[in-house]
């Protein structure tokens, strides 16, 4: 299908990559810089019982997590989210309209967590981080008003990477159980792994072929880390027993293969999956970019009713 129009506006502003800068290692401080500068505080933000900061403890010292609390008494369920990247840039704030949307329709506390970036945090520093954000969760919820006993995680691109890799260790490093795992546009794969997404949306999609590429020379340490599952989940040769998944891709992006490719493998080891690709949209539709397509209300809907099935809140 063409770009929704709404997409094609944003791909239309996006700035080109520069070929004359290709062949010098980006500049990670001017990356950040413009990812900052190329997103605003939308005005309509969803109202929410409270939005307040705090501090999860980690690895390497505490990690700046933003806590949205529902309107009513709890305590409520809780869903960790982790924004996306490329484990290299973004922040807390360009997920501040999908964070309140779904702390609001999911009736659940959502912890948004800002984990160590790269390079100067190399892998497995932000997998580390993932997954002690959700123990603390499951350890201290009462803290921030949340059940401990019914946590779901989530996160878009690298942060969808990183919730999928928090399921894992959930799995293999004795708990805590979760509810759910909504895996938005996730990172799985490798760019040279020759999903076909990756050769029909390489340029003009927002996200770029070259910028993945980018991002994996930042995070991993070396060749022999793309090995490893808790950097690349469909490395991991065992599926099964892993928390329930929703899976929201975008057709118009790079990532799109192979987050199809692991909810089909997700499926065939008996773990209970819901697959949703939303036609003509780009990748970050669910959070930086949800303020502009009108898709993102749909998008925030669809994860909030699986976690209120998850959580078993459906009605209540």
């Amino acid at each position: 299908m063409p770009l929704h129009p709404e997409a094609q506006r944003i791909v239309g502003r996006t700035p080109a990559e520069d070929p004359d800068a290709a062949a010098a290692p980006p500049d990670v401080p001017a990356m950040r810089e413009r990812f900052r500068l190329m997103w605003t505080m939308p005005e309509d933000l969803r109202p929410v019982g409270s939005v307040a900061g705090t501090a999860i403890p980690g690895p390497a010292g505490d990690l700046p997590a933003r806590v949205y609390t529902p309107e009513g008494d709890g305590p409520f369920p809780a869903f960790v989210w982790f924004h996306g990247g490329g484990w290299t840039i973004g922040g807390l704030d360009e997920n501040e309209y999908a964070c309140r949307a779904v702390c609001a329709e999911a009736g659940a506390v959502v912890v948004s967590v800002d984990y160590r970036l790269a390079p100067e945090n190399p892998f497995p520093a932000a997998a580390e981080d993932a997954y002690a954000a959700v123990q603390w969760v499951a350890a201290h919820g009462a803290q921030i008003n949340a059940d401990p006993s019914r946590i779901a995680v989530g996160g878009e691109s690298a942060g969808g990477n990183l919730a999928a890799v928090a399921a894992l260790k959930a799995r293999d490093l004795g708990g805590p159980d979760l509810a759910l795992q909504v895996l938005v546009s996730p990172v799985l794969g490798h760019p040279e792994d020759g999903r076909a997404s990756y050769a029909e949306f390489a340029e003009g999609y927002f996200l770029t072929k070259a910028s993945m590429e980018w991002f994996f020379t930042t995070y991993p340490t070396g060749p022999a880390d793309l090995d490893d599952p808790y950097l690349l989940p469909l490395r991991s040769k065992d599926l099964s027993g892993l928390a329930p998944a929703l899976i929201l891709e975008a057709e118009c992006d790079v990532l799109r293969d192979e987050g199809e490719e692991y909810a089909r493998r997700l499926k065939d080891a008996g773990v209970e999956t819901e697959l949703v690709r939303y036609d003509g949209l780009i990748h970050a539709f669910f959070g930086p970019l949800a303020s502009e397509l009108s898709v993102a209300k749909q998008a925030h809907s669809r994860a909030a009713a699986a976690l209120r099935a998850a959580f078993g809140t459906d009605g209540a």
